[in-house]
């Protein structure tokens, strides 16, 4: 019944927190956005007091539960164990078995970690949080599954003479970090399925840490030596690798509290129940192999990869109006000096010190304006441009879904005074030059109305109008830039600023 229970908390845990990275409409967000805010990073970084000592409440009695129940990428690793027993047929043989802690590992990587983190550097930060980790895998690796499968249906519902779905682009936001998701999700497949909880218990910082306080756990797992028979059934169950069944003890800094073990025990040996915090620590509890029975994890991620596999799928992804007329040049991305940074991240040193790429606001940004930074020390962090869209002054679902408090909650009369940037006017670029052609999108299309049209000194004879910038009224949205004809380069693009300010 315990397994049971865990299981079923589990998979409704990390098909929530899926959907948080799949959903494309912002629907869910406003149901289950809480999910984010629970993890143990983002609310330590947030200073959310109250969702800390939550969890540190929760490990101190029932032990690391938040790493079987709460963390996406330690229920993922347990699918994917899953998984990888059944296609290679051994869903019943127990392939794995008692190892001593790497403490030189662990506290090393953890070490590692805090210094990153006070010193500002996410890329590391983003690299070693494990629900940053997932976050990448979803956001990079299944959310195109996800779109995918939903054009599928919109371009069947569409012959069918109904708009109950409505198609959407899948691009690319950063080679680099798609790269690095599945290189990530190729280290943890080959990790999980071999030797189940290997980063859990030897790499990851949130585990090491609450591994301090599952040693002192009040319920606990633990080993009745009278009735031991020492089969080591439960040591080659357990996916974390912490039961030493020879001398019926049990390491609690590792044991996640999956309870795989009490159901494999043939002799009714292993129990969990209630025990005194200061009693030798190794006697107790025994751990995990996740043999994740249910049937509805697997549904909910191989959906769309059923539906992605169609061939109408591809059509409508395929499928380009562009009226008959030439081929329309992309944008490039402009060279900035200074990257810009969300409304509501105040500066860069705080969005650096807070930001651990997770992810969540590029996936949830419906103009396609974030994406992840290729800057090394930065990297994977969210920033703007604007070659798809711009940011919309009405629009602030980056604050609403920020975790981590890198982004801080912002209202829409706020965001529209909130200066993030400047518009710069390139000559060369504007077709009024180019071209010779009059132009005046980047002030008809400006929400500050910070651009108006002026006559051209360099040419006075000239009736063409050239665009010209009040930097005071100027707030960087990027309207001007994202809706600007020329190609393929904007001939305005904005600058960011380090430090944000209320104009």
């Amino acid at each position: 019944m315990l397994r049971t229970i865990r299981l079923t908390l589990a998979i409704i845990s990390l098909t929530l927190i899926t959907l948080l990275f799949l959903d494309f409409t912002g629907t869910l967000h406003a149901w289950f956005g809480w999910m984010a805010h629970i993890q143990f990073l983002p609310a330590v970084l947030a200073l959310n007091v109250s969702v800390i000592l939550l969890l540190v409440a929760l490990t101190w009695i029932f032990g690391r539960i938040y790493c079987s129940v709460i963390c996406p990428l330690g229920i993922f690793q347990d699918f994917l164990a899953w998984i990888g027993r059944k296609v290679s047929g051994k869903r019943h043989k127990l392939p794995y078995s008692y190892s001593p802690a790497k403490l030189w590992l662990r506290y090393g990587v953890l070490v590692i970690f805090i210094i990153a983190m006070a010193t500002g550097i996410g890329s590391l930060v983003a690299l070693l949080a494990p629900y940053s980790a997932y976050g990448r895998i979803a956001g990079n690796l299944l959310q195109p599954l996800w779109i995918w499968g939903n054009n599928a249906l919109a371009y069947l519902a569409e012959r069918a003479d109904s708009y109950a779905f409505y198609e959407t682009e899948v691009w690319l936001k950063s080679l680099p970090t798609f790269i690095i998701a599945l290189v990530t999700f190729i280290i943890l497949t080959i990790l999980a399925v071999r030797n189940g909880r290997t980063y859990c218990n030897t790499i990851c910082p949130v585990g090491t840490v609450l591994g301090f306080i599952a040693r002192y756990s009040w319920f606990r797992i633990s080993i009745n030596e009278t009735k031991c028979t020492s089969c080591s059934l439960c040591s080659r169950q357990c996916k974390a690798a912490c039961i030493d069944y020879k001398k019926h003890k049990i390491d609690l800094s590792r044991c996640v509290a999956c309870m795989d073990c009490i159901e494999q025990c043939k002799h009714d040996a292993i129990s969990y129940k209630p025990q005194l915090p200061w009693k030798k620590m190794e006697m107790q509890s025994a751990t995990t192999n996740n043999k994740q029975d249910n049937n509805n994890t697997r549904r909910s991620f191989l959906v769309g990869t059923a539906l992605a596999l169609g061939t109408s799928a591809l059509k409508a992804q395929e499928k380009k109006v562009d009226g008959g007329l030439a081929p329309i040049i992309d944008k490039k991305r402009p060279v900035r000096q200074t990257p810009i940074l969300p409304p509501g991240s105040q500066d860069t040193r705080h969005f650096a010190q807070h930001c651990t790429a997770c992810q969540l606001c590029v996936s949830a940004c419906p103009n396609q304006v974030l994406r992840p930074s290729t800057n090394i020390i930065k990297l994977m962090q969210p920033e703007m441009s604007y070659e798809r869209g711009y940011c919309r002054p009405e629009c602030v679902r980056c604050s609403e879904v920020c975790p981590t408090g890198a982004i801080n909650l912002i209202d829409r009369a706020e965001k529209s005074s909130i200066k993030i940037g400047t518009a710069i006017w390139t000559r060369q670029n504007c077709i009024t030059q180019s071209d010779g052609q009059p132009c005046d999108n980047c002030a008809r299309h400006c929400p500050t109305e910070a651009i108006i049209m002026v006559a051209d000194t360099q040419h006075p004879d000239s009736d063409i109008r050239i665009p010209a910038i009040n930097a005071e009224r100027c707030i960087g949205c990027g309207a001007c830039e994202a809706l600007c004809p020329a190609r393929p380069y904007s001939a305005i693009h904005v600058e960011g600023i380090e430090i944000h300010h209320v104009i």
